[in-house]
């Protein structure tokens, strides 16, 4: 019987180029193990990684395929630190949260490169980021940020004023750039695969098309897919923007969104390096950002925008090409290949929702566009919490979480109108 196209890899590059993995049994029968984790994305695979490393019997349930969500198909940037700066974390938080938060923000990179050393895991993973302004009053922040970092340990950091950006990226578009030369990319769906990979490797299972229907709470709790039953003595909640009506007590905390990318056909080498010619990742410093790199075969992967509720466009190409093509005009006549979109989860502070319900679920979720470094680092702090040291893991639950204004039904509009707000300002350089 075939597989339905709503749980397999939606056509990205990514599913088009990753390496060629086992098709994973769904769940018949009851199972029992120490920890049930729900979802086989960055957050759910770090957590059982880190969770069998330690000895621990872990089983993955998964209702599409590992890596099916944003951590198959994002922009493949390692971004460090959170999507909110630091200044603004101290001045709501306090200096303790804020010292806190400060000593992990770069700690979700380290282990995605551990990761992927440990368990020799080819992702075409490369070195640097650019943090690219669009005008003058961006420039000046990426000054005021590269200071900032500093003051919390991050020395890797360059700044380039005026045309010098111009050595990372060719285009008229910018005023300047940060280099954060221990950021980098990779290919997100080959990671992922890798990390499931070496979850097996240590004795942990992972079922696929085993959606979770139910959560039956209690110790071991119960969770029951379509054909079977795990019960487990802790589980692991790790579902974010495609986790729906299990959990509601953390849904309305956060709202889906949905980005968009294109992958051009092949530029050959020489094209490439005229575009980008150190390799690196850029992203802009607009509040909807354009992000863009190169990839291993020397196509250009172009992603932005933000559309709030999740809804995929019609036309994918027809939103991201006009924003490619005033990048780098050149392309104008260069075809595209593959367009696909995906959810990720949005916390109105903009900080990831760490918590624990009736003492035995966890829950990581809403990095708000710092997913494939902050997922990994929920893993490890998940499994910290779990073998009793709760200090990092509370710093993050224990900050204040607001639902968004409007509710469910309100709050897609609402935020639709704050982004035109700070889109207005971007094009005033306000």
């Amino acid at each position: 019987m075939s597989l339905s196209l709503a749980t397999e890899h939606v056509p990205s590059w990514y599913a088009a180029s990753a390496t060629p993995g086992q098709v994973r049994p769904a769940l018949e029968g009851e199972v029992e193990c120490d920890v049930c984790v729900v979802g086989a994305g960055f957050t759910g695979l770090s957590s059982a990684l880190h969770l069998a490393e330690q000895g621990v019997r872990v089983v993955v349930l998964e209702a599409a395929r590992v890596g099916f969500g944003a951590s198959g198909r994002n922009g493949g940037q390692i971004v460090n630190g959170y999507s909110r700066d630091m200044d603004m974390i101290e001045a709501r938080y306090g200096e303790q949260t804020a010292r806190a938060l400060g000593d992990m923000a770069f700690e979700g990179n380290r282990i995605i490169r551990e990761r992927v050393a440990t368990y020799g895991i080819d992702c075409d993973l490369r070195d640097g980021n650019l943090f690219a302004a669009c005008n003058a009053k961006q420039l000046q922040e990426l000054r005021e940020q590269k200071m900032l970092w500093e003051r919390y340990g991050h020395e890797r950091l360059e700044l380039l004023e005026g045309d010098a950006y111009r050595r990372e990226v060719i285009t008229d578009r910018y005023t300047g750039g940060l280099v954060d030369h221990a950021g980098g990319h990779l290919h997100p769906l080959n990671l992922v695969l890798g990390e499931a990979v070496a979850i097996e490797s240590l004795g942990g299972t992972i079922f696929e098309q085993s959606p979770l229907e139910r959560l039956e709470h209690g110790e071991p709790a119960r969770l029951h897919t379509p054909r079977g039953v795990v019960k487990a003595r802790r589980v692991v909640m790790a579902g974010n923007a495609y986790l729906k009506g299990v959990l509601p007590e953390i849904e309305g905390r956060a709202m889906p969104c949905g980005t968009q990318i294109i992958a051009t056909e092949p530029l050959g080498e020489a094209l490439a390096a005229e575009l980008i010619p150190g390799g690196m990742a850029v992203e802009d410093c607009n509040y909807l950002l354009d992000y863009f790199r190169l990839t291993a075969d020397h196509r250009l992967i172009y992603g932005g925008g933000v559309n709030y509720g999740g809804q995929d466009p019609d036309d994918i190409e027809a939103v991201i090409r006009p924003r490619m093509e005033k990048t780098f005009p050149r392309l104008a006549s260069v075809k595209v290949e593959h367009a696909w979109s995906g959810n990720f989860l949005l916390t109105l502070n903009r900080l990831p929702q760490f918590g624990v319900f009736n003492g035995n679920i966890y829950y990581a979720q809403g990095y708000s566009g710092h997913g494939v470094t902050c997922s990994h680092l929920a893993g490890r702090l998940i499994a910290e919490v779990m073998s009793g040291r709760d200090e990092r893991f509370d710093a993050f639950a224990g900050l204040p979480h607001l639902p968004f204004p409007g509710g469910r039904l309100l709050r897609v509009p609402l935020s639709a109108i704050g982004a035109w707000y700070y889109q207005a300002r971007d094009r005033l350089g306000v």
